[in-house]
C-alpha cells in the first residue's frame, strides 16, 4: 500500500501546476544571480498538500517580503493526493510543507532522504465535525466510541495525516477502522465541505478555513474533537532533500531565517496575520477570518521559533506506527536537521 501511494500518478497531477516554475530550479546558483546590473532573486518552489490557513507563516514570509529580503522568490504550488512529497523526490519542487510522518513514508527506499529543517505547524491541525444535529453525548471515550461506530467518515486520502489521525483515534477507542466505520478516503481534503453537504458522509475531518466554511453554510457545527490536544506534533514542517542541505546550505539557511521571522511576526502582529490570511483566502468573510485566527491562536497552532522537538516527532511517529502504515525503526537525526534553526 505504501509503495502504491508513493508511486501513484504524482507527476501527472503536478505537471500542470509546476510547468514553467520547475524549469527555473535547474539553472539557479546557490547565491543571487545578476543580470543587466540588477539583482535577480533565486526562485524556489514549495509544494503544499492543500491550501490551509495553518500554513499562514509561509504565506506571511511571501507577502511581507521576508523571502525577498533573503534574495529568494518563493512560489507555493498545491500538490494533492500525496504528491507534495513526491514533488521533492522527483525534483519538481525544492521543498515541501507537510508532516514528518509524510517524509518518513517518502524516505522508504530513498537514497536521498527528505529532511525537515524548520517547524511551522506544531500541533496536529485536524478536527472532527459532524453533520448538523449529530453530536456525541459527551467528549468521553465511551461516548465518542458509541457515536463514531457505524458512521461514514470523510477521512481524507489513505496515508495522509488527517486520515492517519482519524484511524489513530478509532484504534485508541477500540474500534476497527476497516470494520466498525466506513472511511471515505478522498484525495483532495478541501472536498470535505461538498461531500458532507451532499450527504456523502456523517462525519468529516479537516482544518481551517474548511471548518468555518462548513459552519457558515450550516453543514456542521463546531468540531466535537480536536487533535491539537495531542500537544507538540510535527504536523507541518519545511523539508528539503539531504543533498540540498549538503550542496546548498546557504539557500536553506536563508529560507529558514525568513520562516523564523514569519513565525514570530504571526505571533506578535495579529492584524498583519489577518491581512495576509485575507489575501490568501479572499472569499472568506471578516467573521470567518477572525474565527480561523482565533482557533489557531487558542490551540497554539504555530511554532514560535521553528524548533522541531523530539517529543513532536515521537508523537507523530507513534501515530504512524500504531496505524500500521509504517513499520520498523526511525531516527530523529535522519528525519530532522535543526542546524539552520539554531543559527
Amino acid at each position: 500500500m505504501k509503495q502504491k501511494w508513493m508511486r501513484s500518478t504524482g507527476r501527472k497531477i503536478l505537471a500542470a501546476a509546476v510547468g514553467l516554475t520547475a524549469a527555473l530550479l535547474t539553472g539557479c546558483s546557490p547565491s543571487m544571480q545578476t543580470q543587466g546590473g540588477s539583482t535577480e532573486l533565486k526562485k524556489l518552489v514549495i509544494a503544499e498538500p492543500v491550501h490551509l490557513s495553518g500554513y499562514l507563516p509561509l504565506y506571511v514570509a511571501q507577502h511581507e517580503g521576508y523571502f525577498k529580503d533573503q534574495g529568494l522568490d518563493v512560489k507555493v504550488i498545491q500538490a494533492t493526493g500525496g504528491t507534495h512529497v513526491t514533488a521533492v523526490v522527483s525534483g519538481d519542487a525544492w521543498g515541501v510543507i507537510g508532516g514528518v510522518d509524510s517524509i518518513a513514508l517518502g524516505n522508504k527506499n530513498n537514497s536521498d532522504p527528505i529532511t525537515a529543517v524548520c517547524n511551522c505547524v506544531n500541533r496536529a491541525n485536524v478536527y472532527l465535525f459532524a453533520k448538523t444535529g449529530m453530536v456525541p453525548k459527551s467528549g468521553s471515550e465511551a461516548d465518542l466510541k458509541e457515536f463514531l461506530k457505524g458512521k461514514t467518515i470523510v477521512a481524507g486520502r489513505h496515508g495522509g495525516s488527517p486520515n492517519l489521525l482519524t484511524r489513530y483515534l478509532l484504534i485508541n477507542l477500540g474500534l476497527d477502522p476497516e470494520k466498525d466505520v466506513h472511511l471515505i478516503e478522498n484525495a483532495d481534503a478541501s472536498t470535505v465541505v461538498a461531500m458532507l453537504q451532499n450527504g456523502n458522509g456523517d462525519v468529516g475531518n479537516g482544518a481551517e478555513p474548511q471548518i468555518c466554511e462548513g459552519i457558515s453554510k450550516g453543514i456542521w457545527g463546531e468540531p466535537f474533537y480536536k487533535f491539537t490536544d495531542l500537544g507538540d506534533f510535527s504536523y507541518s514542517v519545511i523539508s528539503v532533500k539531504k543533498s540540498t542541505i549538503d550542496k546548498d546550505s546557504e539557500t536553506v539557511q536563508k529560507f529558514v531565517s525568513a520562516m523564523k521571522k514569519a513565525l514570530k511576526a504571526v505571533q506578535d502582529d495579529h492584524e498583519m496575520a489577518k491581512k495576509v490570511l485575507k489575501q490568501e483566502f479572499p472569499t472568506l468573510s471578516e467573521d470567518e477570518i477572525k474565527a480561523s485566527l482565533d482557533r489557531a491562536y487558542a490551540d497554539h497552532l504555530w511554532s514560535p521559533d521553528g524548533v522541531i522537538s523530539e517529543k513532536a516527532v515521537t508523537t507523530d511517529m507513534d501515530m504512524l506506527l500504531k496505524t500500521g502504515i509504517y513499520s520498523g525503526s526511525y531516527s530523529f537525526q535522519t528525519l530532522v536537521d535543526m542546524q539552520f534553526v539554531n543559527k
